[in-house]
């Protein structure tokens, strides 16, 4: 029996010890693997790290507020072959040749086995992870138009993210296996700045994960930064050469680290006050 091969991390993605068991877990049980946590915490990155570290085509299935569950399986296109009816191209009565498949089909159909990632499920109706629970369970699918049934040729790896925006139903639970990602400790996020830009200045390190953290604790803010804010904080600072002995004061470029309106406001009114994360 061949050896499975497992997830240890990838060159540019760092995994904690719990993750790396819960992906090895999923692919191990066959079961898809759903990944919760805050924006930023390299959910989505996981399946590009899994991808490169198994050497695994990755097929990504991004979902938004109108997706439905079929359109992840196959599309029949009833215009074109409208259009072909009419203008005599092509052979209509050929019906396979308008089935589209979507990035589940697409997986299904993969000649070798394939990580596919199913992005921000939450942000579907609520119905969605129910509709998919056939497919995701047999790894099948049937095709109405032709009266064919498609079976995945090699089980892909299913990674699903979700970030917590609406409950998820229990009868998908409990197909999947189940990892929240914790956001990063300062130890844990200095390594990850460390595979980003290898041996950076260590007071420009020490000095930006300070402010960074600092600005995340305070109240006010409604849209705390994430890691991946964090390293282009860290680009521009270095890009442009400026002062960094008191970040936590000055705090230049603040923009690359928050986003809303409200919170470069409380910004605002600390330095209006001459105070400084240090002290607010």
């Amino acid at each position: 029996m061949k050896e499975m091969k497992l997830f240890r991390g990838s060159e540019d993605y760092v995994a904690t010890e719990e993750l790396m068991n819960a992906v090895n877990v999923a692919i191990a049980l066959k079961k898809p693997l759903l990944i919760k946590g805050e924006p930023g915490t390299g959910k989505t990155m996981l399946a590009q790290s899994i991808s490169d570290a198994l050497g695994k085509k990755l097929i990504v299935w991004s979902i938004k507020s109108t997706t439905k569950a079929h359109d992840g399986l196959y599309v029949y296109d009833t215009v074109q072959r409208l259009y072909d009816s009419q203008f005599g191209e092509g052979d209509v009565a050929d019906i396979r040749q308008y089935i589209k498949l979507g990035k589940l089909g697409e997986a299904f159909t993969a000649e070798e086995q394939v990580v596919l990632l199913i992005d921000e499920i939450d942000k579907a109706d609520l119905e969605f992870p129910n509709d998919l629970l056939w497919e995701l369970d047999k790894m099948e699918f049937y095709v109405n138009e032709t009266k064919e049934t498609i079976k995945t040729k090699h089980r892909p790896i299913v990674i699903i993210t979700s970030n917590a925006e609406k409950e998820l139903p229990d009868a998908f639970l409990r197909r999947c296996i189940f990892h929240y990602i914790e956001f990063p400790d300062e130890e844990k996020m200095r390594e990850i700045i460390r595979v980003h830009y290898g041996d950076l200045d260590q007071k420009l390190v020490d000095k930006s994960v300070e402010a960074f953290y600092k600005l995340r604790e305070m109240d006010d803010v409604q849209k705390k930064p994430s890691t991946s804010e964090l390293l282009d904080w860290i680009q521009a600072l270095m890009i442009s050469g400026v002062e960094i002995d008191d970040l936590s004061e000055k705090m230049p470029f603040v923009g690359v680290l928050l986003k809303k309106n409200q919170d470069i406001d409380v910004m605002k009114e600390i330095k209006t006050k001459g105070y400084s994360l240090r002290n607010w």
